[in-house]
């Protein structure tokens, strides 16, 4: 049995602790994570690593589309917005553009600030908890 590595016990427990909302932004911390990786590694020519993290990216943003609660209106626009970074990903892999993965990772840069600031408001107390 391999010793235990107190880092990946750590992540674990982090993981198993967080809250739904905590876990979506760990989502979208790993997807840009993996989208740099994917540029840094088209720019050194590893193409493999490319591959391998540009299909992180998309497994991430499938996640995301296959837990949208379609029961309210905006997640028709955020299916809409994920079909969309599907459609650049799968066209980055082909290509191998680094411009495409940049683009990508703006808007998942954008969407994960705004995911930020809603869990900033969801503990501030309402007026009604005062």
């Amino acid at each position: 049995m391999a010793p235990n590595n107190p880092y990946a016990q750590y992540n674990t427990n982090k993981v198993m602790s967080a809250t739904p909302a905590e876990l979506t932004l760990m989502l979208y911390e790993g997807a840009i994570k993996f989208c740099n990786i994917a540029i840094m590694a088209i720019e050194q020519d590893d193409i493999q690593k490319a591959h391998t993290n540009i299909i992180k990216v998309q497994r991430i943003v499938d996640e995301f589309r296959a837990t949208l609660n379609h029961k309210y209106p905006v997640a028709e626009h955020f299916d809409n917005v994920y079909r969309y970074l599907l459609r650049r990903l799968f066209e980055a892999n082909v290509s191998k553009d680094k411009e495409i993965l940049e683009e990508v990772k703006t808007h998942l840069n954008s969407m994960r600030d705004t995911w930020k600031e809603v869990m900033k408001r969801a503990k501030q107390p309402t007026v009604q908890d005062s």
